[in-house]
């Protein structure tokens, strides 16, 4: 940028010089991004002296009023003009002290940080009285203040519309293209639990023969035990080799744990399906209990030793719902707790390594599960509430007014998307109400701080 003073001292008049091509606009641009004129000038400076940096620089869009270094207003070159055309306004205003025009000129100027995002500054500029829609927007800057033409504005926030347009465009294929891979994986992985379960079934429907026909057959030997107290050696043999004490005690052990990890397996593939269930058109009874469990028994593999699972289930009728969708939901949240406790853990273990100052906390790292049925003040409808929480590190209260905001205007919000989808398919699907809380409050032995965040799902019970 380059300065230059008019011949008198009052007069201070900075314009800006843009790279060629100007700087590349995109959503998160701001007024900084913009040609911003600085055009100061005292009160006690003559209107003539404006009118001939005016008419030297025809790009300027008016002038900001100081007193002493300090704002007092601002004069568009459109009110000066006006005022200049009026009867005498020559007179009254070119040959006299701005001071005076400033007295005339209506105090309805609109001043805007220079970090204000361009899609947010021009409605608030269009919100203006009609008089004043063409007035330069005054730009508030550490280093002083500076004036932006409303044209420049208007025209960046088109371009900007333009780009948003495209985003969204290109954002909706992708998303039509994910959701393709998704619902082909669903498939795939539904087929593979059907072709796992088949044998699953199988073999737990035979486990039940199985443990009846050893034990008949146990029985049996004690019966020849008992009617042949005399055995050949070759019986004695077999005996020990075959160690019969030994198989009687552990045998009924052994089915016992074929049987439980069969019963696992079936969970685990009853699990997938649901995970992995195609909706139907309309919403379907489901026990979210075996949902929320089908869930936890797929994210075992990251649940660490150190991370305790804590359920407090309530006794629920069936809930209509998309139970695809919903799997979704609690698999996204949980999810980002089991994130943010093993990064935690994580941290603190590379702490304590480089001796670095830790986190004081006695608190074992928990997820916690809670099922209730309950009344809305607002409404005598039944609903079933499922809140989620951990005791990891909270929210900080900048993501937390992005995300309400997020589940208000239904605006991206790229770091939480999963959350946002969440938020879409709780609200929009099942027309229930999805909430976020994270707080820091202390423990009962006030000596320590605990964190926590807590998702809170409400679904009407038809």
């Amino acid at each position: 940028m380059f300065s230059e003073a008019a011949d008198d001292f009052h007069l201070n008049l900075m314009l800006p010089i843009l790279s060629e091509g100007g700087e590349a606009l995109n959503l998160e641009s701001t007024l900084q991004a913009l040609p911003l004129y600085q055009f100061q000038a005292e009160l006690s400076c003559l209107g003539i002296e404006v009118a001939q940096v005016f008419e030297r620089h025809p790009l300027v869009p008016g002038v900001i009023l100081v007193e002493q270094g300090q704002f007092v207003g601002m004069i568009s070159r459109q009110q000066l003009l006006e005022y200049l055309l009026r009867p005498h306004g020559i007179e009254l205003f070119l040959k006299r002290p701005l001071r005076v025009l400033s007295s005339y000129a209506p105090k309805s100027w609109l001043m805007l940080a220079s970090n204000t995002s361009i899609l947010s500054a021009a409605p608030q500029a269009l919100r203006r009285s009609p008089e004043c829609l063409a007035d330069p927007i005054v730009v508030q800057q550490s280093s002083g203040y500076q004036l932006l033409d409303i044209h420049a504005l208007n025209i960046a926030y088109w371009q900007i519309r333009g780009i948003e347009t495209q985003v969204r465009y290109e954002r909706l294929q992708l998303q039509m293209l994910q959701s393709e891979k998704m619902a082909s994986l669903g498939r795939l992985v539904n087929g593979v639990a059907h072709e796992i379960l088949d044998p699953v079934s199988f073999i737990w429907g035979n486990l039940s023969h199985v443990s009846d026909y050893s034990q008949n057959l146990l029985t049996l030997v004690s019966a020849y035990e008992k009617a042949l107290p005399q055995r050949t050696q070759e019986i004695a043999h077999i005996q020990e080799t075959i160690e019969l004490d030994y198989l009687r005690e552990d045998l009924p052990k052994t089915l016992k744990s074929i049987k439980t990890g069969a019963e696992r397996l079936s969970k685990l593939v009853n699990g997938l399906q649901n995970f992995c269930h195609i909706d139907e058109v309309y919403p379907k009874p489901a026990d979210l209990h075996d949902c929320l469990d089908g869930i936890l028994l797929l994210l075992k593999s990251r649940v660490s030793t150190e991370i305790e699972i804590v359920k407090h289930y309530a006794q629920l009728p069936p809930v209509p719902c998309f139970i695809g969708q919903l799997s979704q939901v609690f698999m996204n949240i949980i999810s980002r707790s089991l994130d943010v406790l093993l990064n935690q853990a994580v941290s603190d273990r590379l702490s304590s390594e480089l001796n670095l100052p830790i986190r004081e906390s006695r608190i074992r790292p928990r997820i916690t599960i809670v099922t209730d049925l309950c009344t809305l003040r607002e409404s005598d409808t039944r609903w079933v509430s499922i809140r989620i929480s951990d005791n990891g590190l909270g929210m900080s209260a900048e993501t937390q007014q992005q995300l309400t905001e997020a589940f208000s205007t239904n605006q991206p919000f790229a770091k939480e998307t999963s959350l946002i989808t969440s938020c879409r398919i709780i609200t929009a699907r099942h027309g229930g109400k999805f909430k976020v809380y994270s707080r820091i409050h202390p423990t009962d032995d006030r000596t320590e701080v605990q964190a926590r965040t807590e998702f809170e799902i409400l679904l009407p019970v038809a």
